[in-house]
């Protein structure tokens, strides 16, 4: 199966394009080079013009703090672009996978969040994918937008690499505690969209919002001490609440989520986090030997 992925350069878009090949897809890639998401009818014209049987949306504007002060430019990237891209491929009704994110909720309770609950985002990432993901079901086509939680990767930046730049360089640090989710591996979400593109284009019935997220649930100071140990660095972690670490944009503090129904439509279980953990520092070279 032929698929038009946005967002090459990203971590999601790294891994599409490592694990593409071996899931037998063949994958036509666009980074900001060939599709510029601040421009909308470009990046459309990209799908009416591909041959592709399927879409993935892996680009976004992720700046948490930044789109606070730049909303404007997070919106036309994770809402206004995605709603153009939607309407592109429901034209030529081909299925398109859409990431999303946990911070459409409000982050309260301790209940995971299913798919169908009331959202209530609390800063402006979470309004503009939020919004984004409206203008894709607006568009009528076969969609899922996936939600998900805590990415991190071998690329980019994200939490794992803070760590273990941080952990190398301090016998101590500080890491929020009142703040529970599920770390999410990109390669396990990439996995997860060229399945479920797959199982889209064969059954458009299965479009929807869907979860995807790590297992099991923990704090960012029990992510960071998983790191840790798994890297055998000798640092440890004081637990502190989000009150003593402030940002400018609020960040959830209940990020669970119900992957119950990925499981039961797709057939793809929570990936466990700590074997995706290991395959990254692996590949950093930073595994405990």
């Amino acid at each position: 199966m032929r698929i038009l992925v946005f967002g090459e350069t990203g971590q999601v878009g790294r891994e599409l394009a490592r694990v593409g090949e071996g899931m037998a897809h063949v994958l036509e890639i666009h980074g900001r080079a060939t599709a510029d998401f601040t421009d909308p009818e470009g990046c459309a014209a990209q799908v009416a013009a591909s041959d592709a049987g399927a879409v993935i949306i892996a680009a976004a504007y992720t700046a948490v703090d930044a789109a606070e002060s730049d909303e404007e430019t997070a919106l036309a990237v994770n809402g206004t672009t995605p709603g153009a891209i939607a309407r592109a491929a429901a034209q030529k009704g081909i299925p398109l996978v859409h990431i999303s994110t946990d911070y459409v909720f409000d982050g309260t309770g301790t209940v995971p969040f299913a798919p169908d609950d009331p959202t209530g985002p609390l800063g402006a990432y979470g309004r503009t994918k939020l919004a984004g993901e409206e203008a894709i079901r607006a568009a009528g086509g076969p969609h899922a937008i996936l939600r998900t939680s805590w990415v991190v990767s071998a690329h980019g930046k994200n939490f794992v690499k803070t760590m273990l730049r941080l952990g190398a360089e301090r016998e101590k640090l500080t890491i929020v505690a009142d703040q529970v989710g599920g770390p999410t591996c990109a390669a396990d979400i990439a996995r997860a969209c060229l399945e479920i593109a797959a199982q889209l284009a064969a059954d458009p019935a299965k479009s929807g919002r869907y979860h995807f997220s790590g297992a099991p649930d923990v704090s960012w100071a029990s992510f960071a001490r998983e790191t840790f140990d798994q890297a055998g660095i000798a640092c440890t972690v004081d637990d502190i609440p989000t009150s003593a670490y402030p940002t400018p944009a609020v960040r959830p503090l209940n990020s669970r989520m119900d992957n119950s129904r990925t499981e039961a439509v797709f057939g793809i279980p929570r990936p466990d986090w700590r074997a995706g953990l290991r395959d990254i520092l692996a590949e950093l070279g930073a595994l405990k030997s």
